[in-house]
């Protein structure tokens, strides 16, 4: 399993979840969060950040808080608006379809691979259906 984290220029992290049979939350603030946070600043120290926001702990919602990320409720039973759900996960799982690894390591690269084919506009229409999606929700309640 791995957590993928993406934004409109494209790829910006892939972590593999090693020895571990679910997420927790202290994978989640201590390993993955601050990696993609990195990565976002390196691009552009004073872009405001947000992350769509599903589900968080209280130790989530605190590190992100303590970073000045930006958190952004959508409307509950809405996974269709994760760009994760009608992108990156359909594309990735179609490049892979039939391929066969020998390793977890092996397959996590076979995916960091297929998202880092993908080029620049694909993550721009992506991104552009992403706000779509949500000014549709919006305009729905």
């Amino acid at each position: 399993m791995v957590a993928t984290f993406v934004s409109k220029a494209g790829h910006m992290a892939t972590i593999p979840l090693n020895e571990q049979r679910t997420v927790t939350t202290d994978w989640y603030t201590t390993i993955c969060l601050p990696k993609v946070i990195t990565e976002l600043r390196k691009i552009n120290p004073e872009r405001r950040i947000i992350q769509c926001k599903l589900t968080h702990s209280s130790k989530t919602r605190q590190y992100l808080t303590e970073e000045n990320v930006e958190l952004l409720d959508h409307p509950p039973y809405s996974l269709n608006l994760s760009p994760s759900d009608f992108f990156t996960f359909p594309k990735i799982k179609n490049r892979l379809r039939g391929q066969r690894f020998q390793s977890p390591e092996e397959a996590v690269d076979a995916f960091k691979n297929a998202v880092l084919d993908l080029p620049a506009n694909e993550w721009n229409k992506c991104f552009e259906n992403w706000f779509e999606r949500m000014q549709m929700c919006i305009n729905l309640q």
